[in-house]
């Protein structure tokens, strides 16, 4: 089974993919789509839902999960930033790809073991649970957290393989 974890942003948008065989995680790839700010947001949109297209038909995943969403002091930056999750969410769920939403705090649990864990800490658990992984930046790393939150909350005996 595969597992695509997703950090959406409108500059950065994050994906990891790990492989979960016998119970155990395994690294398989990750990235981020950076685009433009001086573009219109629509082709910023269109650029993301393109890339997470192709990293989905490249890797077909079984399941992913995406960060729940926060609200910011910025009006302006929250209505961007659900606009990226509305493109980062529709993007699997157009292939049959079942998403599940999960809070920052248990993100930061499920792969730290707490839930107010700086991300430096966060990156460096990912790179202990997946070895050999070395993220492009934070915002594939926190994917990758993501995947790896998720294979332990759904729990590795229900997991199909």
């Amino acid at each position: 089974m595969r597992i695509l974890g997703l950090d959406p942003s409108l500059s950065s948008t994050g994906w990891g993919i790990i492989e979960v065989e016998s119970n155990k995680m395994k690294y398989v790839a990750d990235g981020f789509i950076k685009t433009d700010p001086k573009m219109p947001i629509a082709d910023r949109l269109a650029i993301i839902h393109r890339t997470l297209n192709e990293v989905i038909e490249t890797y077909h995943p079984d399941e992913a999960a995406i960060e729940q969403v926060f609200l910011n002091d910025n009006p302006t930056s929250t209505i961007k930033l659900g606009m990226a999750r509305g493109v980062v969410i529709l993007a699997p769920a157009l292939y049959a790809i079942p998403v599940t939403e999960y809070e920052p705090n248990k993100i930061k649990k499920a792969v730290v073991g707490v839930g107010k864990a700086a991300k430096e800490q966060v990156e460096t658990m990912v790179k202990i649970l997946l070895p050999g992984c070395k993220p492009k930046n934070n915002d594939s790393s926190d994917a990758l957290a993501m995947a790896i939150a998720h294979f332990n909350y759904r729990g590795a005996r229900n997991l199909k393989m």
